[in-house]
């Protein structure tokens, strides 16, 4: 099953096109994209056995983020150990955490306006709660799943790392920051979900390929160390972490630019597609 968010309202993406499922199910299920996480044993239920009407055609350009209002959004660093090694620091021992805030979401295609001259790209495979977890092992975690989607932790590194306390969660949660989609794909649809290529490219030019077979903590673990602390909720995202090939890991260090074209992908699921434009200079006040 593939889920999107279709100007607006929830729909399944097939073959022939999207099923407006509020439409399909005779409202049994309402339009918001983000409320059937909450109901998401009933809506598996609905969608494995109802009979849907033939897919509409629709504009790419019109999908949102197919997951728009999370309650939480998770983020987690250095989970790659070549994008530790880029960065110079430790593998970690603990999944590093942050969050990119909500209104950073946006839809798969558009503009990405620039804040700065240190932006950053950063593709990452992103994971969509089902069901509520709390203290749940690895061994059952991907029953707490929905689906996976694309993402980009695209990052303003002046801001991010501002002396003397680094802005995690601020510097990556500018308008636009945090692109998601094109779809929600539930595990079914993945051969080996726990192992899907996943890259970068910037004007044309490959900057990241990996696999997320090689994460340091997998998506099982990452929902057992996280909701050992705290209840991971229906719709809430977990951002997985990067490969190397980010901009500031190069010599010379590189970043966007107005024009540039970002393309980002994982196996299965489709990709994402941003256009630098220009945005309002951000500032930060020395202390």
């Amino acid at each position: 099953m593939r889920i999107a968010n279709l100007s607006g309202r929830l729909v399944l993406v097939t073959d022939t096109g999207a099923v407006d499922v509020e439409e399909a199910s005779n409202g049994t299920f309402g339009p918001d994209p983000s409320a059937v996480y909450r109901d998401w044993p009933e809506f598996l239920a609905w969608a494995g056995s109802a009979a849907l009407p033939a897919g509409k055609p629709f504009d790419q350009a019109a999908l949102g983020a197919p997951v728009p209002e999370p309650a939480q959004v998770f983020a987690i660093g250095l989970n790659y150990r070549g994008h530790a090694i880029e960065s110079g620091l430790d593998f970690p021992v603990e999944p590093p955490v942050f969050t990119k805030f909500r209104s950073s979401l946006a839809g798969p295609c558009g503009d990405l306006a620039l804040p700065g001259d240190t932006v950053d790209w950063e593709a990452e495979l992103v994971v969509v709660i089902g069901r509520e977890a709390r203290h749940v092992s690895a061994e059952d975690a991907w029953q707490h799943v929905a689906g996976l989607t694309v993402g980009q932790d695209y990052s303003e590194r002046t801001r991010q790392l501002v002396p003397p306390a680094p802005q995690f969660s601020l510097g990556k949660s500018f308008p636009g920051f945090a692109p998601i989609g094109p779809v929600v794909v539930t595990l079914d649809e993945l051969d080996d979900p726990a192992d899907l290529e996943i890259g970068c490219s910037v004007n044309g030019e490959q900057v990241q390929k990996a696999r997320t077979g090689d994460l340091i903590f997998s998506v099982p673990v990452l929902i057992e160390r996280l909701s050992a602390v705290l209840p991971l909720l229906p719709g809430d995202l977990i951002f997985t972490g990067t490969p190397s090939g980010v901009g500031s890991g190069r010599n010379p260090q590189r970043f966007l630019s107005a024009g540039d074209e970002i393309v980002t992908w994982a196996e299965g699921i489709g990709e994402l597609r941003q256009r630098c434009v220009p945005g309002t200079p951000h500032t930060t006040a020395s202390a």
